[in-house]
């Protein structure tokens, strides 16, 4: 089973999306809503998979990606994001995301892009 982490700054969107993965059985072992969290949860439970979100007050998703990357570089961190700016995903290359998802998104995608994540299959970004 796919162990994840589910970081989001909208409580009911972390809620609703682990919900969904558990049912999909994918075992969510942690959830947050920071950057800050991500990288605290992810040196603690070392998941298969981080989903987070780019945009949060604070501590956004870039702190988070940037941080677990300094911890495993070959950590797999499927970023989700409503962004579509050159300067978002010009950033989500240079700190090495595994995958982008994109708001508003089909969940079952979501699903298929945990599972090629998983099993090596990086998404790059073009």
């Amino acid at each position: 089973m796919v162990k994840v982490i589910v970081i989001d700054d909208d409580v009911d969107t972390v809620e609703v999306f682990c919900e969904y993965l558990e049912i999909k059985d994918i075992d969510v072992v942690g959830r947050g809503h920071s950057g800050k969290k991500a990288v605290e949860l992810y040196e603690s439970l070392r998941p298969d998979i981080v989903l987070l979100d780019v945009m949060m007050p604070e501590y956004d998703g870039f702190y988070g990606l940037e941080n677990i990357k300094k911890i495993n570089p070959a950590a797999k961190v499927i970023m989700v994001t409503a962004d579509l700016t050159y300067d978002t995903e010009k950033k989500l290359k240079e700190f090495n995301a595994s995958a982008v998802i994109y708001k508003p998104y089909e969940i079952d995608s979501v699903i298929e892009t945990i599972h090629k994540v998983n099993n090596g299959i990086v998404t790059i970004l073009q």
